[in-house]
């Protein structure tokens, strides 16, 4: 089965591809795109892979669903598209960009420009029913999303894991801290972050200190 992901890829998770689950998946979420308004649109699903390719890869940000509004979604955690408005978690991270490193806050949330640099954005589900918050979870997605941690976990050295929130810090069992580093807080959303668990947590210099002490080129947040 041909799936739209970059070839780099390819070599680490074609036999996941062939796994039965994977084949349920696909059926399942072209029955869904057929029958309801899903996002984000059917050729971005793989947009993480596509923008951030698997030798790039030095930061990975783990989310759990994919926004559910009208033109929100565009594949990569935490991010929408040009022109798109903020949505809450967004504007709390990109605050935390500001204070952190002085960065004035941008105009777009297109967060492609990171992942152009290596930094891996994985939903941890792929798809979502519009307006139906967490309506494509337990079909398949996470295991696929799971082995992709775990892919980067065993072929991959020094690489930054930012885990934001309970959902996140759970696929910490999946990484080795011998080989990668890993950041925990709490969620950017602000039922998380107007409790104090979010900001100050400088994840983003903290990141490109850790980067840079490994000889890594840092992030351009």
């Amino acid at each position: 089965m041909e799936v739209a992901i970059h070839d780099s890829w390819k070599p680490y998770l074609k036999e996941e591809f062939k796994k039965p689950y994977f084949k349920e998946l696909v059926d399942f979420v072209k029955q869904e795109y057929s029958n309801y308004r899903c996002f984000p649109p059917g050729q971005e699903i793989f947009n993480a892979f596509n923008y951030c390719h698997f030798n790039d890869v030095k930061v990975v940000i783990i989310g759990q669903d994919p926004y559910h509004g009208p033109g929100q979604a565009n594949g990569l955690c935490f991010s929408v598209k040009d022109g798109v408005t903020h949505p809450p978690s967004l504007i709390n991270i990109f605050k935390e960009i500001e204070n952190d490193l002085g960065v004035s806050y941008p105009k777009s949330g297109d967060l492609s420009r990171w992942a152009k640099q290596g930094v891996l954005l994985l939903n941890a589900t792929l798809t979502v029913r519009a307006h139906e918050a967490g309506s494509h979870q337990k079909k398949g997605w996470e295991t696929f999303t799971d082995a992709v941690i775990k892919t980067i976990n065993a072929k991959k050295n020094n690489v930054v894991f930012l885990l934001w929130g309970g959902y996140a810090k759970q696929k910490v069992k999946l990484i080795d801290g011998a080989k990668h580093d890993i950041l925990t807080s709490g969620h950017p959303s602000p039922l998380s972050a107007n409790r104090g668990y979010w900001f100050g947590n400088k994840h983003f210099s903290k990141t490109n200190d850790l980067l840079t002490s490994k000889n890594l080129k840092s992030i351009r947040w």
